[in-house]
């Protein structure tokens, strides 16, 4: 089964957006440490939105099972009211291993897979993974906008560069920068009173404020915005 559509041609058509085949999947860890520090350069911390977002795709892959399946799912929801529009999902074998640092490679083609499934294009995507809290500043959701060439935002659950610059206030909807080596690369998020924060960071075509405010709107009353937890029940299979 081919695990990702842009090795059929140079490009594949996800809802009405591009998908461009920006480098090979089949390479070794060295190669893809490479195609990360060449495609941060690439990565735009600027929106790239005219109007506001109406339709948030949420992403997340299941890990593999007994026989190394994985299965990815999108979640496409209507804002404000954080409507369901459709879900969808697709399942093959990550073709890369588990590699810290590295996880776009192994999750990415089967998130794409799952995201040209989808009949609406999203405006933005919200992905469960790092965007520039990465070492190399090319997190998962650095990889998916630019392959995309969409919005895109990173909400992880743990902090994998960067440090607090201050002390995070315990009211929801309050954040503080995080930062790394002297660089903004991220937020840590309070999307619920006295809950712990998410870390939100820019993944392509947005900044980081506007990363910040789009999540908190997905937010409704879990600590994971709706959109990516909802793609995280629907690639265990719980939603449908």
């Amino acid at each position: 089964m081919n695990l990702c559509p842009l090795e059929r041609c140079g490009f594949a058509i996800i809802g009405f957006v591009k998908s461009l085949a920006l480098h090979s999947w089949d390479v070794e860890a060295r190669e893809a440490v490479e195609i990360q520090r060449d495609l941060a350069s690439r990565v735009s911390a600027e929106d790239g939105f005219e109007a506001p977002p109406r339709y948030v795709a949420g992403v997340d892959i299941s890990p593999p099972d007994a026989d190394g399946n994985a299965v990815a799912a999108v979640v496409l929801l209507e804002l404000p009211d954080l409507r369901t529009v459709e879900v969808k999902v697709y399942s093959g074998k990550p073709g890369f291993p588990y590699v810290p640092g590295l996880l776009s490679f192994r999750e990415s083609p089967l998130v794409l897979g799952a995201l040209e499934r989808l009949e609406t294009a999203p405006d933005v995507i919200l992905v469960d993974g790092q965007g520039l809290a990465h070492p190399r500043r090319f997190g998962i959701a650095c990889h998916l906008g630019l392959l995309t060439d969409t919005p895109a935002i990173g909400c992880a659950k743990s902090i994998l560069r960067g440090r607090p610059d201050d002390d995070l206030d315990s009211d929801a909807g309050a954040y503080v920068h995080l930062v790394d080596k002297g660089e903004v690369v991220g937020a840590a998020v309070r999307t619920r009173k006295s809950v712990r924060p998410v870390y939100i960071s820019v993944g392509h075509k947005i900044s980081l404020g506007s990363a910040i405010e789009w999540t908190l709107a997905c937010c409704k009353g879990y600590r994971i915005p709706e959109p990516t937890r909802l793609a995280t029940l629907a690639a265990a299979g719980r939603l449908s």
